[in-house]
């Protein structure tokens, strides 16, 4: 049986995040358009607008990646299998001000560094750490997509 190098795969998988969430390398996306980087370009008002008439606002879609980051790492740090309500962003998160679009884009930032910081100091890689890790990126990286295309409509 072979093995993945541990250098190897923790390399690749801070290079996807950091494509993901802070700046391109060129691995999936073009220039500019991490996560951070295109919510810098949206302001609460588009971030309050569903593209759609069953479509999420752009501020619950960030809320919503939080909330995944958050549920993985309870689970990561204190085994925490409890339920959680999936659902409740999409019911409850809609239209923002201008200090609930910050404050939720700061969370998704310290979200995103405490979880970034959990990977770079985790020791043993396994099915949970490693399936974790890479849910985030295509989870993170869908959310990201959406919001993209909704972009499309909402800054026409």
């Amino acid at each position: 049986m072979e093995t993945i190098k541990h250098e190897d795969y923790v390399n690749s998988l801070f290079a996807l995040l950091e494509e993901t969430f802070e700046k391109p390398r060129g691995i999936y996306l073009d220039k500019d358009t991490s996560l951070f980087q295109t919510l810098e370009t949206i302001s609460a008002e588009e971030a309050s607008n569903p593209v759609g008439g069953k479509c999420a606002s752009l501020a619950a879609q960030v809320a919503h990646v939080t909330f995944y980051l958050e549920v993985l790492e309870r689970y990561v740090v204190h085994n925490d299998t409890s339920r959680v309500d999936w659902g409740e962003i999409w019911r409850t998160i809609e239209k923002v001000t201008p200090e609930e679009w910050n404050a939720i884009q700061e969370k998704l930032k310290s979200t995103y560094q405490r979880i970034n910081q959990l990977f770079r100091e985790n020791p043993t890689w396994n099915e949970d750490t490693i399936g974790g890790s890479m849910g985030i990126v295509v989870h993170t990286a869908y959310h990201l997509g959406e919001i993209r295309q909704a972009l499309c409509v909402l800054k026409k």
